[in-house]
């Protein structure tokens, strides 16, 4: 049996997104809705004041976003890095109007980083499907999901570490390993889609209509929504103002 290797065993309770790059902004949906009664005219650049063109413009995107105008929004392009769970992935590319890469347990060795929920996460579900709340867990619980979180996963990555070792592909080694494994991937989307993701896997006070993510998955959408807001104010404006409906 060969001699097993000491691994620097990493736990984190947060997740990382970045904006890689973007085309992106909010004159993108003003030149796309704009064309539709202007056509080739929407090509020169408009001369007036620059307070009462901010005006008109967040006039004309609330009015897309109010009344579902949706097309002008899909005329730009963000792309995000993303290092979460690999159960946050799963939830992810259950929205099939994005384009994702993940890394490949195939082709490299997975590292040794590994979630687990921090003390305020809340742990204890009350009520059933479709109308349950999350509250927060006893200290006992809380101390329990995290030793046998710890506990699980250096476990596994031990057993992941003596199959390749021996050998074993990666591809098969793999398959010990649990879903609070961190995983990367890039993730590139547009406005509206992004939107669609945005009322889905974030809860607001704002949205029209109450919505009920899990916390990990949220943690990635409200820093996605943070830097989407950068790019696209009046966009993101008109969003919430308009009850966080995509468009």
């Amino acid at each position: 049996m060969p001699e097993e290797r000491e691994v620097d065993i990493q736990f984190r309770s947060d997740v990382t997104v970045e904006l890689v790059r973007s085309s992106a902004h909010d004159s993108d949906v003003l030149f796309a809705a704009r064309v539709s009664t202007q056509g080739e005219q929407t090509l020169e650049a408009a001369q007036s004041d620059a307070e009462a063109t901010e005006k008109r413009d967040r006039g004309l995107i609330n009015y897309l976003m109010r009344d579902r105008h949706g097309s002008p929004f899909e005329h730009n392009s963000m792309t995000f890095y993303v290092q979460a769970p690999i159960f946050v992935f799963r939830e992810f590319m259950r929205h099939r109007i994005a384009s994702y890469n993940e890394e490949s347990g195939r082709y490299r060795e997975l590292r040794p980083v590994f979630y687990v929920p921090a003390p305020e996460r809340n742990l204890v579900q009350v009520g059933k499907p479709g109308a349950y709340e999350f509250l927060p867990g006893s200290e006992e619980q809380i101390r329990l999901v995290d030793a046998q979180t710890r506990l699980v996963s250096i476990e596994a990555y031990a057993a992941y570490q003596r199959m390749l070792e021996a050998g074993v592909a990666r591809e098969v080694a793999r398959i010990v390993l649990p879903l609070n494994i961190y995983s990367s991937m890039y993730v590139t989307v547009n406005a509206r889609s992004l939107m669609n993701f945005l009322s889905l896997r974030t809860k607001h006070e704002d949205s029209t209509f109450p919505s009920f993510p899990q916390r990990e998955i949220e943690m990635c959408a409200e820093k996605m929504e943070q830097l989407w807001t950068e790019l696209m104010p009046l966009t993101a404006e008109a969003f919430t103002r308009n009850g966080r409906v995509a468009p």
